[in-house]
């Protein structure tokens, strides 16, 4: 080791085949770090075949040089280095090593104090994630900025050239983490697709202002679609998006979004606009308000505003089947607070009904509540004792239909009794409420007063057995549930927001079969139930779930909706049900509800899916309501060949003799690229469908073009996975 002014140079005069018999050869500065914690002020380690000093402060080096300094590593067959100006001159086979990049060229000339320099015929690698490309030559400006002439980007393996980006001259400043490209163009399988005079881009995952890629697709009732939404960085905490989109059948819709996220307050804010639609001979509109506010740690406040400028607003202009069968747009304002032993709510609600126009069938447009008093009390005492208070006042408003206010309260207090095989919950409670209504009804104020008793039961078996050779728990698990409630007439009382639960497991085992406050049901009635579940004892996993349950009245019950008949029979349909994963690609759910007294089914869903692995799906669904609905549901994603998948969806409505939604589709993936092509149909009013058809190239590390499919496939094919992350699935 020799020591010159200013710079201490470590040198090993080894040979290659020496270095590696003894373990020295010298390893990626990004697995030591030393030089990098040094420096620039740290020595440069420097390894050759042969190495001399050919002037004063100027040491050359031959023959396999490794050089290590301040975090960086040289490779090359010659190397120069001046002490004095700590300046290095490289040249064959020169190889530049840093964490996140590995670059290779001809020639190196690099200053080493302040990082200027140049490399010519480079071809880069990043190390941290795929991307790699070569230029012409890179100029070193400062250790953060550096230019690359005729340069090209790609994250398609090398010797795969399916896709690049080449630019003209591309500007890289490591401070701002922003690329500018100039004459950059856009190739797939050796075709130019797309060119720009100009881009900048971010070099990591940060948020910057800029075109983001345009969505281009088709449909019936629009034509010809193309969306370029312009996203605007305002902030860490907020920013917009501009997304003006042509229609070729109706015009240019204007939209933008605005989103933030402050300390207490966040939102999200969107607005479209769609001048002279020239197939409805009007303006359209469109508008979405979601703000909250944290007042302080236990109250919010927040508002929700949705309106639209007509009916067919969503139904011409979307695709997605949870938007076009939209029927009542929210509009609400609120304040809430929550306590250890209280809360409270103050709200104020209304809705925009979209009727079909179509359809001759009014849909019932819902009450407005001006406004809305709740308040909720829960209180534990020592002896286990349980009491519960719910509250409300509401005024409700509409305009065609009676109106008034009504006040409501429920205190309850329950018992709950429960080891470790079993338990018992006696509940009592008194529902008051009183109304006061219009003078479009006879009878204007109204009371009732209804107490309520409750006795819930059910004890837990379980027992171990072995079946095809693997361990499980089964359980059986029978519930006994008793309600008793005096009858009220309720006649004179107008239904404001109340309706019939759906029959189901959990509405069996409920005091109250109407949602809403008003109606309350007379009960003199035993819900018998049983469950049993077939559980692996290794992993926990339930395999298996079969539950059967009934409810029995022993009086008539009486209190029904307006144009509802009382039940005469003395038992609730059967239910049965019977769900779990059967095997690790089987699951299956499925529901039964049979009418004993006249033996026919009321209700009747059954599911099933086959999912072996990602890209391989397959879901089959029934659904039957009596006199109002039969469907058929099917979907699926599964291989037609080697990186080719196909995805479907058949629903059909039997009551209604139409396609509900139908999709076929197809999707190559290329390994740094995919393609994926959907044809979707979907009805949007009684009698009118729309067709849509969505294109998109998908380039990894890049973006996508074209019109966006994958909410629609993840919506549709339940398990859908796009083909990118199926083939990195290990």
């Amino acid at each position: 080791m020799s020591t010159l002014p200013g710079f201490t140079l470590v040198v090993l005069l080894l040979a290659a085949s020496s270095a590696a018999a003894d373990g020295l050869a010298l390893k990626m500065d990004a697995e030591l770090g030393g030089s990098a914690i040094a420096g620039k002020q740290g020595p440069m380690f420097l390894s050759a075949d042969r190495i001399e000093s050919i002037a004063p402060n100027i040491i050359e080096a031959s023959g396999h040089v490794e050089a290590r300094q301040a975090g960086q590593n040289f490779f090359a067959n010659w190397l120069r280095y001046d002490t004095t100006l700590n300046y290095v001159e490289a040249r064959g086979q020169v190889r530049l090593e840093q964490p996140a990049l590995l670059v290779s060229g001809d020639s190196l000339k690099l200053d080493l104090d302040d990082y200027s320099g140049e490399l010519t015929q480079p071809v880069y690698r990043f190390s941290a994630q795929p991307g790699r490309g070569d230029a012409e030559r890179i100029d070193f400006i400062d250790e953060n900025n550096f230019k690359l002439q005729d340069a090209t980007y790609t994250t398609c393996p090398v010797d795969n050239d399916d896709w690049f980006l080449k630019v003209a001259d591309l500007d890289i400043d490591k401070t701002r983490n922003v690329g500018t490209a100039r004459n950059a163009s856009l190739h797939f399988l050796g075709v130019p697709i797309l060119y720009t005079p100009w881009m900048n881009f971010p070099l990591g995952n940060e948020r910057k202002t800029g075109m983001l890629a345009p969505t281009i697709g088709t449909t019936e009732r629009s034509g010809f679609d193309i969306l370029v939404p312009y996203y605007l960085n305002l902030a860490p905490n907020y920013d917009a998006t501009l997304y003006p989109r042509l229609l070729s059948k109706r015009g240019v819709q204007l939209g933008g979004e605005f989103r933030y996220l402050l300390n207490d307050v966040r939102g999200e804010n969107r607005l479209e606009y769609l001048p002279s639609d020239k197939e409805a001979g009007r303006s359209r509109w469109s508008t979405s308000l979601n703000n909250t506010y944290q007042l302080n740690a236990n109250t919010q406040a927040g508002m929700l505003f949705s309106r639209v400028s007509d009916d067919d607003y969503f139904r011409d202009l979307s695709n997605q089947i949870s938007v076009t069968s939209l029927s009542h747009l929210n509009r609400e304002a609120w304040v809430t607070t929550q306590h250890a032993n209280w809360n409270a709510e103050l709200r104020a609600q209304s809705f925009q009904t979209l009727q079909d126009s179509t359809s001759t069938t009014l849909i019932d447009e819902p009450y407005a509540r001006l406004p809305h008093a709740r308040l909720g009390m829960a209180q534990t005492f020592a002896n286990g004792l349980e009491f519960r208070l719910d509250s409300e006042a509401t005024r409700f408003a509409h305009p065609t239909k009676t109106e008034g206010t009504r006040v409501l309260a429920y205190p309850t207090l329950r018992l709950p009794l429960a080891n470790s095989f079993g338990f018992l919950t006696p509940q009592l409670g008194w529902h008051s409420t009183y109304y006061t209504l219009d003078d479009s009804v006879p009878e204007q104020r109204v009371t009732r007063n209804v107490p309520i008793f409750s006795l819930d039961s059910g004890v837990t078996f379980d027992r171990p057995f072995r079946f095809a050779g693997q361990d499980y728990e089964q359980t059986l698990e029978p519930r006994a549930y008793y309600v008793f409630a005096p009858y009220r007439d309720q006649n004179a009382i107008p239904v404001f927001d109340t309706a019939l639960l759906d029959f189901s497991y959990a509405q069996m085992f409920t005091e109250n079969q109407f949602i809403g406050g008003d109606r309350v049901n007379d009960a003199n009635q035993l819900t018998v139930a049983v469950t049993s579940r077939f559980i692996e004892a290794d992993s926990g996993l339930e395999r298996l779930q079969v539950t059967l349950g009934q409810r029995y009245y022993f009086s008539a019950q009486q209190v029904t909706l307006p144009g509802v008949a009382p039940r005469t029979s003395n038992a609730t349909d059967l239910l049965a049900a019977v769900s779990g994963q059967i095997t690790r690609d089987w699951r299956i759910d499925t529901a039964w509800q049979f009418d004993t007294q006249n033996g026919t089914t009321i209700r009747q869903n059954l599911g099933a899916s086959y999912r072996p692995s990602p890209g391989r799906s397959l879901n089959f669904g029934y659904r039957f309501i009596d006199q109002t609905t039969e469907q058929i549901d099917l979907s699926g994603q599964w291989p037609l060949g080697n990186r080719w998948y196909g995805m479907f969806r058949y629903n059909y409505s039997f009551q209604d003799n139409k396609l509900v939604e139908g999709l076929a589709g197809v999707e190559y993936n290329g390994g740094c690229w995919a393609v994926r092509a959907v044809f979707q149909r979907l009805a949007t009013k009684e009698d009118q469908s729309t067709d849509a058809l969505f294109f998109q190239l998908e380039l990894n590390g890049m973006g996508r073009l074209g019109a966006n499919p994958l909410d629609v496939l993840k919506q549709s094919v339940p398990g859908y996975r796009p083909s990118n992350e199926i083939l990195q699935t290990p």
